[in-house]
């Protein structure tokens, strides 16, 4: 018997980290047993905060776009599992939201994946993601993004964060659009009817 339900009741209730949440804990995160597309972003925002619901905003529309999914698709949980690095909003900084919390990451990641065994591809939206998962990073986000044929040998897909304050990194990369960006719907759409 699968464990994944109430491993997923454990981590909505989890307060590990509540004393440093500013709008308090409220942990997000989807999953199915059947999901073989697994999208690892970085932590919620204030509107995903609100909701409950991941990638709740510009930021998941453009990157709904970019996989040319409609949200039916996306949030079908027997399809697509959805797993931040930090499962709570994390709070404001000064350039937006502060990193994802250290701590899930570590606590939940693994279990949770122990839990995923039909997942054929990661999405890794964003650096936070990358310097966990990717068995050799590069320097820079840019230069695991345009490596992301040595990523997809170990299931990984490297991506950047599809914010609205991406706009002028993906104006100067043209090459996202242009030979990322394809490879990326291809592979996607190999995974089952997805659209």
């Amino acid at each position: 018997m699968s464990k994944l339900i109430p491993l997923l009741e454990e981590v909505r209730a989890c307060r590990l980290c509540e004393a440093r949440l500013p709008l308090g804990p409220r942990p997000v995160v989807r999953a199915g047993e059947g999901a073989r597309l697994l999208i690892v972003g970085q932590a919620p925002g204030t509107r995903v905060h609100e909701t409950g619901i991941p990638w709740n905003d510009p930021s998941g529309d453009r990157l709904r776009d970019w996989l040319q999914m409609d949200r039916e698709a996306f949030y079908d949980e027997n399809r697509i599992a959805i797993m931040p690095m930090g499962f709570c909003y994390p709070g404001r900084g000064k350039g937006g939201d502060l990193p994802p919390r250290p701590e899930c990451a570590p606590q939940w990641h693994e279990q949770l994946l122990a839990e995923l065994p039909d997942l054929q591809l990661t999405l890794l939206v964003g650096q936070y993601a990358q310097k966990y998962y990717l068995p050799e990073p590069g320097k820079t986000l840019s230069d695991n993004v345009r490596d992301f044929a040595r990523a997809l040998q170990h299931g990984y897909f490297p991506l950047p964060h599809p914010s609205p304050r991406n706009r002028l990194w993906l104006r100067q990369r043209p090459w996202f659009e242009e030979e990322v960006l394809p490879v990326l719907r291809e592979r996607v759409k190999r995974l089952g009817a997805f659209v």
